[in-house]
């Protein structure tokens, strides 16, 4: 009778230990970078327009934004992550972005603590993507449970993420993953909302991305190397010296950011496309979007913001805002689709 109650208490000091590994230890890759260094802007000196003209509102899976960014999926299931996920909704209805939740498997888990994800009440205009682990449909989850988690967020769309490296370093992490397509498949035919397929940091690949899209998701979170190592953050939470060890070994195992954006975009033109994994700032989502992305996600700066107040993560928004338009006016594009189908973006050789 106290399985549920364990693994939901496991679950939940697991998101705490995320938050506070993620604020206080280092846990960025440094040998791998998001790959958007080799790239760069050709500066227009005289770009013809007029700044206040300037427009980088988007539409994504339907919906419009006011700025091609997506929160990214980050938290909840504690007091804190409750705080947070506050603090992130009101900035992302203000300013018009996207925004997912963290993983909501505690929420299943353990009920009383779905308020924490459910942001609606703050954000009741804005994109809100739900959040479960993909590899729990190989352990007893289901439509059901799906179901459940877009419920608590009134989701528009559910992230399934797919993390087999974070799952191997994990102090009992599910390694289950063999059949997973065919049930992402017929997740997808059932669920009433789209299914985002999400890497945590470590890339999906071109041949990966294929067999998703045909297996009918809506959208790729490519989510790159180059940024936060979960492989890092598991490490720190390690039981043994083999868990260690195996999160150092693999602190920097990945495919870029940008490479995962080239190499999809080859493939599938047309696929809805978020490019997230290490990028800091509103050159690396410009650049991404030069690149393909339709639109760009961040996690660690805005967690970083939420963590000292709302104030903050209005500043980040606006900060961001500010230098995606700057690129805009300076290579002489008033749109994001000029951007795209321009030559701005070169590859240094």
């Amino acid at each position: 009778m106290n399985a549920p109650t364990n693994i939901s208490a496991q679950t939940q000091n697991r998101k705490a230990d995320h938050i506070r590994i993620c604020l206080e230890e280092d846990v960025q890759s440094h040998q791998i970078t998001n790959g958007l260094e080799r790239y760069r802007f050709t500066h227009s000196c005289l770009p013809e327009l007029n700044h206040n003209d300037i427009d980088i509102s988007t539409t994504f899976l339907g919906k419009h934004l006011g700025a091609p960014l997506l929160i990214s999926s980050m938290t909840g299931g504690t007091e804190q992550a409750a705080m947070i996920n506050q603090r992130l909704a009101q900035v992302a209805q203000h300013y018009k972005i996207a925004m997912g939740v963290g993983s909501q498997r505690v929420a299943v888990e353990k009920p009383q603590v779905a308020d924490t994800f459910a942001v609606r009440k703050y954000a009741p205009d804005v994109l809100l993507f739900a959040n479960l682990g993909a590899v729990q449909l190989n352990y007893k989850y289901g439509l059901d449970e799906c179901l459940r988690v877009v419920d608590i967020l009134e989701a528009d769309a559910l992230i399934l993420h797919i993390n087999p490296l974070q799952e191997c370093i994990q102090p009992k992490g599910d390694t289950n993953f063999r059949g997973l397509l065919d049930k992402i498949s017929e997740l997808c035919i059932e669920l009433p909302v789209p299914v985002i397929a999400k890497e945590v940091g470590n890339g999906i690949s071109a041949a990966i991305a294929n067999k998703l899209i045909a297996a009918g998701v809506a959208a790729i979170d490519v989510a790159g190397a180059g940024g936060t190592s979960w492989a890092k953050v598991e490490s720190e939470r390690a039981e043994n010296p083999l868990q260690r060890r195996l999160g150092r070994t693999f602190a920097d195992w990945g495919l870029p950011t940008a490479e995962c954006i080239t190499t999809i975009r080859a493939i599938a033109p047309d696929v809805p496309l978020i490019a997230s994994g290490g990028l800091r700032h509103g050159l690396d989502i410009a650049a991404a979007i030069a690149l393909g992305a339709d639109i760009a996600g961040l996690a660690m700066p805005f967690l970083q913001a939420a963590a000292i107040s709302e104030t903050a993560v209005a500043e980040l928004a606006e900060v961001l805002i500010a230098e995606i338009t700057t690129v805009l006016f300076c290579t002489g594009n008033a749109t994001l689709s000029e951007l795209k189908h321009s030559d701005s973006l070169q590859r240094i050789e």
